[in-house]
């Protein structure tokens, strides 16, 4: 389950972030590629916050994907 206080930096601010228990597995970069980037440290963050009903629908199937559950959805 991620982490709000282990939240990778470049998160864009919003609901949703990715931790650093990250393994860059590319996962959530396959599944929904506006929403997460990747750093130069190999883990993925949001870069993007989804708005429409569809958005939010891709990227909780990439946060339902997630390997490590390295993606949260209670950010601010």
């Amino acid at each position: 389950m991620a982490t709000l206080t282990d939240r990778v930096p470049q998160n864009i601010a919003g609901k949703y972030y990715v931790d650093t228990s990250c393994i860059d597995c590319d996962q959530c970069r396959a599944i929904a590629p506006d929403f997460f980037g990747r750093n130069e440290d190999g883990m993925s963050f949001v870069k993007q916050q989804p708005e429409t009903a569809e958005e939010i629908a891709e990227v909780d199937e990439a946060t339902e994907a997630c390997a490590t559950c390295s993606i949260g959805n209670d950010g601010a």
